[in-house]
């Protein structure tokens, strides 16, 4: 590569209250009611909490690749979702076709990771290309192979396991709630000064 490798995303795991905010904001939208438009691009997954024993969820862009939902796991082992389905692979994914469970495995063979890495290329270049050099990799097949060690994509495998709850639509109630509410503020008489 030409030059020194940019800083790698693994570096940016949000760390502040805001930031991991930020990082559920999805969640909240998917709770509305909302997971049809992102769910052909990003799937919740439900793990189960290494520590607490609890359903996290979290919500994590994904492709096909040759049949089977893939994920990249961008903050690498630092992610807790990522700790926890090294705790416990048995997860929950839901996308826009519905909720199935899963078992979630590290993407380790060479062939695999050729086929995604050219799913991705064809997909999303430009993120792909910037993921790789963040970590000091060429964005070839053979570089992604060669430093697989350091390249973190999860396949999720269907099984007939119990798997953790997926996350439930709970806030639908507050679209006709703020809906009244705004027909409520438009009846209102307004006021004279």
């Amino acid at each position: 590569m030409n030059g020194k490798p940019k800083r790698s995303m693994q570096a940016f795991y949000p760390r502040q209250k805001w930031a991991k905010w930020m990082v559920k904001l999805p969640l909240y939208l998917w709770r509305l009611g909302l997971g049809p438009l992102s769910g052909k691009i990003f799937l919740v997954l439900t793990t189960t909490g290494r520590k607490s024993g609890l359903p996290r969820h979290t919500m994590v862009e994904y492709h096909v690749v040759n049949g089977k939902k893939v994920a990249p796991c961008a903050f690498g082992a630092k992610s807790q979702w990522y700790k926890n389905i090294q705790a416990d692979p048995r997860v929950t994914v839901q996308t826009a076709d519905g909720t199935e469970r899963m078992r979630a495995v590290r993407v380790t063979e060479d062939e695999e990771l050729r086929a995604i890495f050219e799913t991705l290329q064809r997909r999303d270049p430009a993120l792909l290309n910037w993921y790789l050099q963040s970590l000091g990799i060429e964005p070839t097949a053979d570089s992604v192979i060669a430093n697989k060690e350091r390249v973190y994509f999860i396949r999720f495998d269907p099984t007939d396991e119990p798997t953790p709850p997926g996350l439930e639509v709970d806030l639908a109630w507050l679209w006709p709630v703020a809906l009244l509410g705004l027909l409520a503020m438009k009846m209102l008489p307004g006021r004279k000064e």
